[in-house]
């Protein structure tokens, strides 16, 4: 059987193979969060989590957990050598001088003009969780969006305008799904690289949005 698509881990790797060595990133709650596994040996990556830890280190190992050191999503971790803790207040001092240089978000949706939508589908009953995300796509350099190409009933998470509430509005550099990396640039959608198996007009048959391809 032929392989399509990447999987979760996969994804993740792809986003931490774009991150450069010596930069502060921030990392969303849930597949983001992934990313810290796969950063390149030979690159420091230095982890910010908005609730007051610069140097985040990797989960700890089960029964090692300190529970008053946890990420914003609430999940134990790790603090690495010269980690640095200080005030929620001061945490988001950091983000809104643009002192972060990367953050990685999951997504509702994503418009072409690289809007983002990630925090609530404003129907009537839905909970919105839109945590620090409207200070980060405001104050870091880079926003990096990691989900999948649809959602569970087959609808296109990239479309040509958000029907969900914004995040922010122009915000996003690129989009890792899991059946391809695709750049957003000021004249549109770019596609710089496809999963196994998937070929660029299949792709273009489920993304409500104009896809292109860059020039050979």
């Amino acid at each position: 059987m032929i392989k399509k698509g990447w999987n979760r881990n996969e994804m993740a790797q792809k986003v931490a193979l774009d991150i450069p060595d010596g930069v502060y990133v921030n990392l969303g709650i849930g597949m983001p969060e992934l990313v810290a596994d796969y950063v390149p040996e030979g690159r420091e990556v230095i982890y910010h989590t908005e609730n007051g830890l610069l140097g985040m280190g990797p989960a700890p190992e089960v029964g090692k957990e300190d529970p008053e050191l946890i990420n914003a999503g609430k999940k134990s971790i790790t603090s690495i050598k010269g980690a640095c803790f200080f005030h929620h207040a001061d945490s988001f001092t950091m983000i809104r001088g643009r002192h972060i240089d990367i953050c990685v978000l999951g997504a509702l949706q994503v418009s072409q003009r690289g809007d983002l939508a990630n925090w609530s589908t404003g129907e009537p009953g839905a909970v919105p969780s839109v945590g620090g995300a409207m200070d980060l796509v405001a104050g870091v350099k880079t926003i990096l969006v990691i989900t999948q190409h649809t959602t569970k009933t087959g609808k296109s998470k990239i479309v040509e305008s958000c029907t969900y509430p914004l995040t922010g509005k122009a915000v996003v550099d690129c989009i890792y799904t899991n059946l391809a990396i695709i750049d957003v640039k000021p004249d549109g959608l770019y596609v710089r690289e496809m999963a196994p198996g998937i070929c660029f007009d299949d792709l273009q048959k489920i993304t409500d949005a104009k896809l292109n391809r860059y020039e050979q």
